[in-house]
């Protein structure tokens, strides 16, 4: 089986260009026909004979295929199910804000957490994606809003908060993200990246040095070390404090925060004791809060507080002078909101 052209990153592209002696050219040429113009085609613009043949011979060009496609009709949400080679699936959501985009990807194939909250920790984990596999969602996302939506083609933000533990998945993530933000690629600014994590702290160890500048957001949704223990299993081998010890220590640039997500869950997670607990944990910190009620999702016992719950919860934090923001569910009809996917085949 051929190597993916979409597992390469642009250095990775030139060594191999170099090695082969093909023109120096070729790297650059390839990049910009396959992700800044996004053409499905095998490249043939301005590119030397001896590399066409070279790269169609040693190289396979093909994209995850969209099996199923879901759009709400609520908010234009749209949530694809990828089919890969070896017949896995994923979920991949594209969420629209003013004629724009944010794309939230899937790093894995289920996912090992088994956070409670999510409905991807029932399917357990099958395997790594690829950053083919990574890219190609991107990729495929945006050709079908060229197709479908025209004139909406603008992802202007990446999420890496779909299926999977993205830091439990580091080296495909991260050259996924190298290929997003070349200048020779796709272009995308590194602070319009994040990838959220559960509290992985092999990959916390490594994101200052090899993925710096890209945001961070942690799924926090408690203080309390019970209640966190519950809803994130690996706080027992990964606590909350440790956590927090590695993120402290990544180098911010102007202006960027880490974000910490909460998960709103009635009755568990949304006193006021546990507000102000978030509060004093957070306070100091270039930190943004994400409350986000808890969208249901077959099986779960856990339910929504009302709004007023929620706003309660939100002043309390207010109090402690952090931006606060609550996060409105979108696609929630389709099954594509936060913490609802599910591709178990």
């Amino acid at each position: 089986m051929k190597p993916s052209f979409y597992d390469l990153n642009y250095a990775d592209l030139a060594t191999i260009i170099n090695e082969n002696n093909l023109n120096h050219s070729a790297a650059t040429v390839l990049f910009n026909w396959h992700y800044k113009k996004k053409a499905d085609t095998q490249c043939v613009d301005k590119l030397a004979k001896g590399s066409l043949a070279f790269f169609a011979e040693n190289f396979d060009f093909s994209l995850p295929e969209i099996d199923t496609v879901y759009e709400s009709t609520k908010d234009r949400t749209v949530k694809f199910v990828f089919k890969f080679k070896d017949q896995h699936k994923v979920e991949t959501v594209l969420i629209p804000f003013n004629n724009k985009y944010s794309i939230c990807l899937s790093s894995q194939v289920g996912c090992a957490m088994n956070c409670s909250f999510c409905f991807t920790g029932e399917q357990g984990l099958k395997r790594n994606l690829t950053t083919s596999e990574i890219v190609g969602q991107f990729l495929q996302a945006w050709r079908w809003l060229a197709s479908n939506r025209p004139g909406e083609e603008r992802i202007l933000n990446i999420v890496f908060m779909g299926q999977g533990e993205p830091l439990h998945n580091f080296d495909a993530v991260k050259k996924a993200c190298e290929i997003f933000l070349s200048q020779h690629g796709t272009s995308v600014g590194v602070q319009k990246i994040t990838i959220s994590t559960a509290g992985y702290i092999p990959g916390l160890k490594r994101w200052s040095q090899e993925i710096p500048g890209v945001n961070l957001a942690l799924s926090l949704h408690s203080p309390f070390t019970e209640k966190r223990n519950e809803l994130i299993p690996i706080n027992k081998k990964y606590p909350l404090a440790e956590v927090l010890s590695y993120i402290d220590q990544i180098p911010l640039n102007k202006k960027q925060f880490i974000t910490y997500e909460y998960i709103l869950i009635k009755d568990f997670n949304d006193s006021a004791d546990d507000a102000q607990k978030l509060g004093a944990l957070l306070a100091g910190k270039s930190a943004y809060i994400n409350l986000i009620p808890f969208n249901s999702f077959p099986g779960s016992h856990y339910q929504c507080p009302d709004l007023a719950k929620i706003e309660t919860f939100k002043a309390i934090l207010d109090t402690f002078k952090i931006p606060t923001l609550i996060r409105t569910a979108k696609g929630d009809d389709v099954l594509a909101a936060c913490g609802q996917l599910n591709s178990k085949n």
